[in-house]
């Protein structure tokens, strides 16, 4: 008896030139037409009617991927679905699909009212952009305990604070996500009972002020720095001159830079306050500027490897890790930077406030003061990056040695 499905053999499959239909049973059928095209189609009958949708091209689905598609819209026929129906049911359900980053876009929505003010919606706006940037592509329902840790876990340990709040900024995405119906399942960012068991308490964390390098030291280690031929290595020198947080560094746009003007103009989306800050750049932060424009192949000051992309947030903690400094972290640098104001320097304090983007003063004191003090700030920058530049006959070793011994 002649076979009623899987007539072809796969030669016959990929030799067959004559224009027509060359059925291989069970509704599948190799067509082929008169400019020597070839496609699997799968034909069926509904009320009279003769019906057909394709499954490809032959040069790009096998024999062997077309049977198992007309056997699963056989299996439909059997229950009713035709193939038509079973293939909009899969197009609507790849449209209706949400990305971890819609849903996070949507959530900030959503609890705007809740927020006092613009400050709490930056700060999760900035988290939730810049550190969880990953997982902003990935299907929501998609989300897995690998991808949270993948973002959590380079910044747990050095920035905790900033860590602690991304997981529980991560966990209500996702939450919200499964109150509408867009996920299902446990929470992957959830701390009790599963990330707990994963990730150190935070009473195991350091606590208190970030570990800082001694002001004295930074000229010698900017010298070694300066050594290193990487794009994260100017990053932190960026970082160290301009007294400015790594995510605001790692996140700097060409589009921020103002070279003629010689500022910075970080938005206030960027901003940990959630207000616009701008910052003088000296000399020595031109310098950087100019040497990275050379090679300027994208939006961002500081790409990454990958392009379109920005560096790692924890791309400026592994330079220093490379270098073996211990017992200093970026964000000390800030530390540095306002120790050598306050102790070397005569600047007033409210000006090296604001350089750090500090809020300073009561409500009342801050209504009255206007402007930035930007052309201030900018003899206050310069003096830092004269002050940071290596001395002659530096030695970070001796840096490096009493870090460790702390």
């Amino acid at each position: 008896m002649a076979r009623c499905i899987n007539k072809l053999s796969a030669r016959a499959a990929a030799t067959f030139s004559r224009p027509g239909r060359h059925s291989d049973g069970g509704n599948l059928f190799l067509a082929i037409d008169k400019t020597g095209r070839r496609r699997w189609t799968f034909l069926w009958r509904r009320g009279g009617t003769t019906h057909e949708i394709g499954l490809g091209s032959a040069s790009a689905v096998s024999l062997a991927r077309a049977r198992e598609l007309a056997s699963e819209y056989r299996d439909g026929l059997a229950k009713g679905v035709s193939p038509l129906e079973r293939r909009e049911a899969e197009q609507r359900a790849r449209d209706g699909k949400k990305t971890f980053g819609a849903c996070a876009d949507a959530l900030l929505d959503a609890k705007s009212s809740e927020w006092r003010n613009a400050k709490h919606r930056a700060q999760w706006k900035m988290t939730l952009e810049e550190y969880a940037k990953p997982l902003r592509a990935l299907p929501v329902d998609g989300v897995t305990t690998e991808a949270v840790l993948s973002v959590l876990q380079p910044i747990w340990q050095s920035i905790p604070e900033t860590a602690s709040r991304l997981r529980g900024r991560i966990e209500a995405v996702l939450d919200f996500a499964k109150a509408h119906g867009w996920r299902a399942g446990e929470n992957p960012a959830a701390w009790r009972g599963h990330l707990a068991l994963i990730l150190p308490r935070r009473s195991k964390l350091a606590r208190g002020h970030y570990a800082a390098m001694p002001f004295d030291d930074v000229p010698a280690f900017i010298g070694k720095l300066r050594e290193r031929e990487a794009t994260a290595a100017l990053a932190l020198e960026f970082a160290i001159l301009t007294a400015a947080r790594s995510g605001e560094v790692l996140g700097a746009r060409w589009a921020e830079i103002d070279v003629e003007e010689k500022v910075w103009t970080i938005p206030a989306s960027r901003m940990k306050g959630g207000r616009e800050h701008r910052v003088p750049l000296s000399t020595k932060v031109l310098a950087i500027l100019e040497r990275l424009c050379v090679v300027r192949s994208g939006p961002f000051v500081f790409p990454g490897q990958r392009h379109g992309n920005l560096l790692s947030p924890r791309a400026l903690e592994m330079v220093l890790h490379r270098m073996k400094i211990e017992g200093v972290t970026v964000h000390g640098f800030r530390s540095a930077f306002r120790d050598w104001c306050g102790e070397t320097t005569s600047f007033p304090r409210e000006l090296a406030e604001a350089a750090l983007a500090h809020v300073s003063g009561d409500a009342t004191e801050r209504a009255y003061r206007r402007g930035d003090a930007l052309e201030k700030r900018r003899k206050l920058m310069e003096a830092w990056a004269g002050f940071c530049e290596p001395k002659a006959g530096s030695n970070v070793l001796s840096m490096t040695r009493q870090n460790a011994s702390r």
